[in-house]
Order: C-alpha cells, then structure tokens, then sequence
C-alpha cells in the first residue's frame, strides 16, 4: 500500500483539505500547488478510510460540511478584517466559529477511534 503524504490525523487532513480548497479558490495565482496538495491530502484520507474500514453516516458527513461551513465563515471574517472592514468582524466571532470548528473534527475523528 502506497505511503501516507500526511501524518495528521483524519479530522487534520480534512480540515486541512477544506482550508486548501478555500485557497484554490480565493488565491488563484497559485492554484496549481493547491490543487496538488489537495490530491495528496485526498491520497492521505482515502488510505485511513481504507486501513480503518471507516463507514461514514449522515451525522458524519454533516459534521464535515459544519467543519467547511466554520472554516468559509473564519476565511471571509478575517479576510474582511485584514482588508479594514471592522463591522461584524470580531475576536469573539472567530473564537466562537474556531469552538465550533474544533467540535465538527472531534465527532470527525471519533470514526477512527
């Protein structure tokens, strides 16, 4: 069996995977090397799915599109604030997606537990 790109754990990598599809999309100049890195972070998630035999569910499928959901919020909330933009763009806003986030990878990795 071909060797892992990543040693993070599943939940890891697909927060990962989801922030590098956030870059692929929002920084196109460098879409080729998100585009490769997201080919080995699926390379990665495919071999732990396979290895631990993991069956996912309707609750684990939401707890992934809550963990993509998170990471979009935090991406424009900060990118509003680097760019000026204060209304609506708080410490406490990212703090309170970054919990929820942090959540959604824990119920993430409870597959392979």
């Amino acid at each position: 069996m071909p060797n892992r790109k990543y040693l993070p754990t599943l939940a890891e990598l697909i927060d990962r995977l989801s922030i590098t599809q956030l870059k692929e999309v929002f920084i196109s100049e460098h879409k080729k090397e998100y585009a490769q890195e997201i080919k080995d972070i699926v390379h990665d998630i495919d071999l732990i799915l396979q290895d631990e035999n993991v069956k996912l569910s309707g609750k684990d499928v939401r707890a992934i599109v809550v963990l993509s959901q998170m990471n979009l919020h935090i991406w424009h909330n900060e990118s509003n604030y680097r760019k000026g933009i204060k209304d609506g763009n708080n410490l406490e806003l990212t703090h309170g997606l970054n919990g929820i986030r942090n959540t959604a990878k824990n119920k993430i990795e409870d597959l392979v537990d």
